[in-house]
């Protein structure tokens, strides 16, 4: 965030540090425990290592090809690079690449793993939905998440998640294959079966960890983007207005295309759920409640003496 005019979260940054630190010991405790339960060293690695390098050097364009979306130049879309320019401007910071999603839901989210392969990307029904200053709170909010690099520790940390439920799925299966096979142990050791059920379980603790300390992190990152957002712009009423408007239509788009989106719920500007989904609990949320995000901005309001 060096040179950025964001407000500096010392909050989020104390945060980021923590998670990847505990999300470091997850790590060393789930290779250890793969070999302890009889997998190959070697094989821990390349699997572990092979993941970590894809999905932090292709995340950008993993986000972008799951979304259905493309980047788009100025001459494209020339409103749209323009609120990013002004924004990059009141910002200094450089500017991302832009992408649009043909999609109904309202959204936008930003990925890459440095600012240099950063995207802000918009869907189609989020531009057709918002008005010019509502979307200029939405883009602050995004890059925000840039500038404080966020998005690279998101990448990261849900990294082990992906790598844990992989090598959870390929275990059940070789579980299941070894059993119906009636596969023993040649020398004497913990039949096939066993070390794969054994895999199971060191996956599945190290994915529920993983899981549980990426989503407290991501449901503090997006209070903080609210909140740098809103002193950037100055009008933290324009956000408010934006997130009201896109968690009420969100009702109205149709289940099929709510569940496409929802994987990537933890880069989103708002999940895409339904109306049940915003009853989760709070410990699995990638989302803070819409009320808590709503009232953070009705105080910063008061702050800049505008009012709620």
């Amino acid at each position: 965030m060096a040179g950025s005019k964001f407000r500096p979260d010392r909050g989020l940054t104390t945060r980021m540090v923590t998670t990847m630190g505990l999300l470091a010991l997850v790590y060393v405790a789930f290779v250890v425990g793969l070999v302890l339960v009889g997998m190959s060293i070697w094989l821990v690695l390349l699997v572990v290592g092979g993941f970590a390098l894809f999905s932090y050097f292709a995340s950008d364009k993993i986000a972008m090809f799951s979304m259905g979306a493309r980047e788009v130049g100025p001459q494209q879309a020339p409103e749209l690079h323009a609120v990013i320019d002004r924004l990059c401007a009141m910002a200094d910071m450089a500017k991302p690449r832009v992408g649009i999603a043909d999609s109904d839901v309202p959204n936008a989210f930003a990925t890459g793993h440095s600012e240099k392969s950063s995207v802000i990307c918009v869907t189609t029904g989020l531009l057709r939905r918002l008005e010019g200053r509502e979307l200029e709170a939405v883009l602050a909010h995004e890059l925000s998440h840039v500038a404080h690099r966020d998005v690279m520790v998101m990448t990261v940390a849900g990294f082990l998640g992906i790598v844990a439920g992989f090598l959870t799925q390929a275990g059940l299966r070789f579980a299941a294959f070894s059993g119906a096979a009636g596969g023993r142990s040649n020398n004497g050791g913990p039949a096939p079966a066993v070390i794969a059920l054994l895999v199971v379980l060191v996956s599945a603790v190290a994915w529920a960890l993983s899981f549980l300390l990426t989503r407290a992190l991501s449901r503090y990152r997006e209070l903080s983007a609210d909140r740098s957002a809103a002193y950037l712009t100055g009008r933290p009423s324009a956000l408010g207005s934006a997130l009201t408007r896109i968690t009420g239509d969100m009702a109205r788009i149709p289940t099929r295309d709510l569940r496409q989106a929802e994987p990537f719920n933890a880069f989103f500007f708002a999940p895409a759920l339904t109306r049940k989904g915003f009853s989760m609990s709070r410990l699995v949320a990638t989302h803070p409640p819409v009320d808590q995000r709503l009232a953070q901005l009705a105080e910063i309001s008061r702050q800049l003496g505008q009012g709620s």
